[in-house]
């Protein structure tokens, strides 16, 4: 059975996945909200030699209580639209609960 997609998450077992939109070289890091069926996440980094995607991985490590090891960029390494899947998150940051209720 497919997994449902509902906006830009979905569950597969432990894992989180996520539709993002990345906005890079932002004054803070925040997940900003939904936007054109993703995640928009802004974040301190420039977009260059892989310093955005690891900070990325950073900080949802620590917005969703993991380690960097559990975050994994499946798609979209050289782009600003990814898929991400975060194992076992042990937490729920509130504005990615606000997104999608």
């Amino acid at each position: 059975m497919a997994p449902q997609q509902k906006d830009f998450y979905y569950w597969e077992k432990n894992n989180l996945y996520l539709d993002v939109y990345l906005q890079t070289r932002a004054n803070k890091n925040a997940i900003i909200g939904a936007h054109d069926g993703r995640l928009k996440i802004s974040i301190t980094a420039p977009a260059i030699e892989n310093k955005a995607n690891r900070h990325l991985i950073k900080y949802l490590a620590e917005i969703f209580g993991v380690a960097k090891s559990k975050v994994k960029i499946l798609q979209g390494m050289h782009s600003r639209n990814k898929l991400v899947c975060v194992t076992n998150p042990s937490a729920l940051p509130k504005n990615f609960i606000r997104t999608h209720i």
